[in-house]
């Protein structure tokens, strides 16, 4: 790693207050809990130490850095293809959440009786992981591609983690919720980073509209963000996505405290919404994230009233 004396880091204020990730990258530090990280690491125009992120096993080493570091989380890798999430705006969703069940009272519930449903866990297993780590709750994670579930699993195994973390097959490729909530089961909540695009054409657009602004050639075959099919788009889009997944939470009404899920297209919001109107959601919240340039909004709705919440709640989260 190039020798540099860091300066006082500087606060990224646009992120949760909570988020471990608000001051600039202390390389050093990073590479003494990562050392795979520190041939990544160099120099750039400013004099100032970083990585190449246009290089996508620099971003990904970042990433298990960051984890390492972070959260204890020492075994952490990803297959080539699939999607590498940026941890601190991942670590930014998991606050935020957080802040939705601790509801008026303004405290945050902890520990292993809050149960959460992350939809689409991934081969990264990224929300999971922070949220054990941060909170202390027990989830489940449901995965439809058979090889990104063995490799989550596999990350949980690694770092010892199956009595918080639980991986679970999606059977089915038409449904949501349903097949991912066993008969019997309750939640305090549902998670979800839905698949935003509606074809591969669509998907592939974006990835060069990526590429175009890091000021590179676009190369839609090498993508510093990564992402299976499954993971980047789906047949009608982010939009159709969600709304099945309204759709389907209706069942799960009296099972499950808060539904979520993020949105990254703006346009994607007032069919929601209006869809939320139509099946009778009692309270509706959009909470608006951001990292750097990009604004990303949280979607949470309930079938409960604030009594029936607080009724959930007594019943099924006990501080620990």
């Amino acid at each position: 790693m190039p020798s540099k004396s860091l300066s006082v880091p500087e606060e990224k204020n646009i992120l949760h207050a909570r988020n471990k990730h608000r001051s600039r990258y202390d390389f050093s530090e990073l590479v003494k809990s990562c050392p795979e990280l520190s041939p990544f690491v160099l120099l750039n125009d400013f004099n100032e130490l970083t990585v190449d992120f246009q290089n996508s096993e620099a971003v990904k080493t970042l990433n298990k850095a960051l984890l390492a570091h972070f959260y204890g989380i020492k075994h952490w890798d990803i297959p080539a293809g699939y999607l590498c999430p940026p941890v601190p705006g991942r670590a930014d969703h998991v606050h935020y959440i957080a802040d939705l069940l601790a509801g008026p009272e303004g405290e945050i519930p902890r520990g292993k009786s809050v149960k959460v449903l992350d939809i689409g866990v991934g081969a990264n297993c990224i929300y999971p992981l922070i949220g054990v780590k941060e909170y202390g709750w027990t989830f489940v994670g449901s995965e439809i591609d058979p090889f990104a579930y063995r490799f989550a699993e596999n990350i949980v195994e690694a770092n010892s983690l199956s009595k918080a973390i639980r991986i679970r097959k999606q059977k089915s490729s038409s449904h949501i919720l349903e097949g991912a909530i066993y008969p019997g089961e309750t939640f305090a909540l549902t998670m979800c980073n839905p698949p935003f695009h509606n074809s591969a054409k669509e998907a592939a657009a974006g990835a060069e509209r990526k590429w175009k602004q890091l000021g590179k050639k676009p190369n839609t075959d090498i993508l510093n963000f990564g992402g299976m099919n499954a993971e980047l788009w789906c047949e009608g889009g982010e939009e159709r996505f969600v709304r099945q997944m309204i759709e389907e939470s209706v069942h799960f009404s009296k099972t499950c405290l808060w539904f979520t899920s993020l949105i990254s297209k703006k346009e994607t919001l007032p069919g929601c919404l209006h869809k939320l109107k139509l099946v009778g959601a009692a309270e509706v919240r959009t909470i608006d994230m951001a990292q750097g340039h990009k604004i990303s909004r949280l979607l949470a709705w309930t079938f409960m009233d604030k009594q029936a919440q607080q009724n959930w709640k007594d019943l099924y989260i006990k501080n620990q």
